[in-house]
């Protein structure tokens, strides 16, 4: 991939994410609350045992 394809991608990326509304779950659209079992998730919940 060459630097300006990289770099546009690299834009298109970021412009995508600023339009993510952190008020509601991304796939589903769900609002977020202050009762959500996520909430209570820490690294170590999601890393692979080894």
């Amino acid at each position: 991939m060459t630097y300006p394809k990289f770099a546009l991608a690299l834009l298109a990326m970021i412009l995508v994410q600023a339009c993510e509304n952190p008020e509601r779950y991304p796939v589903s659209g769900e609002a977020c609350g202050p009762e959500d079992p996520v909430l209570d998730l820490s690294v170590e919940d999601c890393t692979p045992p080894v």
